[in-house]
């Protein structure tokens, strides 16, 4: 190479490293251009068990019993991006327990028990154990929120089984909602 050349290309690798390493902002005719990404609130949403299968087995008596089983694993995620202090509450409702014939086992006597709530995020969480499943009522409830959160816990749903019941398997649609 020579001597022109190499001093040609000097000068140009310096002219490069100047030009790049100024970083002072847009270059004469160049304007910035500002961009923006919107994150909007998610979904609140309860997750629950498909079938909890058998919760127990006691032997008939003539004054009765109880029979008591977890359900299986319940989560509430709450991805809304809450305002301070605002809340959930999640709900459960319960059908009869009934065989394939005869009496069935009346909602009333089916109770529920939160049991430990495993938490994520800043929230209060507050079993409220309904012992009547007859209507809709509340399971675990969430107060003081702030940002997204999760609850996670395995109720515990105990029967209250009247005495003389007929011996058979007895079935119970048992439904969670969150609001």
């Amino acid at each position: 190479m020579t001597r022109a050349r190499l001093l040609a290309a000097t000068a140009t690798a310096a002219t490069a490293v100047i030009v790049l390493g100024t970083g002072v902002g847009p270059v004469a005719g160049q304007e910035p251009t500002t961009a923006t990404i919107t994150v909007t609130g998610g979904a609140l949403i309860i997750t629950v068990p498909a079938d909890a299968g058998a919760l127990g087995t006691r032997a008939n008596t003539v004054e009765g019993g109880t029979i008591s089983g977890p359900l299986g694993q319940v989560q509430v995620d709450d991805a809304r991006s809450a305002a301070a202090g605002s809340g959930w509450v999640a709900s459960v409702i319960s059908t009869a327990f009934t065989p394939p014939s005869g009496p069935a086992i009346a909602a009333s006597a089916v109770s529920y028990g939160a049991g430990v709530i495993t938490k994520v995020g800043t929230a209060t969480y507050t079993a409220n154990d309904p012992v009547d499943l007859t209507g809709v009522g509340a399971a675990v409830t969430a107060s003081g929120i702030t940002g997204d959160n999760s609850a996670t816990w395995n109720p515990t749903i105990t029967v209250a089984v009247p005495g003389g019941m007929a011996a058979n398997v007895y079935s119970a649609t048992i439904t969670h909602s969150v609001l």
